[in-house]
């Protein structure tokens, strides 16, 4: 899990966002302490445009499902499953898959 902060100005707030390789799983209002989860993480985060700095992790709560597991697709590729969500393609398209039948 990588935290970057938010460095552009102006209308963009200096909020701390949490990456898992290169998709948006959750962020920490400026100020705040605690990180609030997407129910689908936001594939393929584009920074470009905007400005970031490294973040500290260390500095604020993460909320994790203490339910989540990875499971290793038929392609190989991790991800990561709970009752709820999988950050699988098929999920963000379908909103199920077979990962998560895996999960019960």
């Amino acid at each position: 899990m990588e935290a970057v902060v938010e460095t552009t100005g102006g209308q963009f707030p200096a909020h701390t966002y949490l990456l898992d390789g290169t998709n948006l799983v959750a962020y920490v209002k400026k100020g705040e302490t605690t990180a609030f989860y997407f129910k689908k993480p936001i594939k393929g985060f584009d920074k470009r445009g905007r400005k970031f700095e490294p973040g500290n992790t260390n500095l604020f709560t993460i909320k994790k499902d203490t339910n989540a597991r990875t499971i290793i697709g038929s392609s190989g590729q991790a991800y990561t499953v709970t009752a709820q969500s999988c950050t699988c393609p098929g999920f963000t398209y379908r909103g199920t898959c077979k990962h998560m039948a895996e999960h019960v």
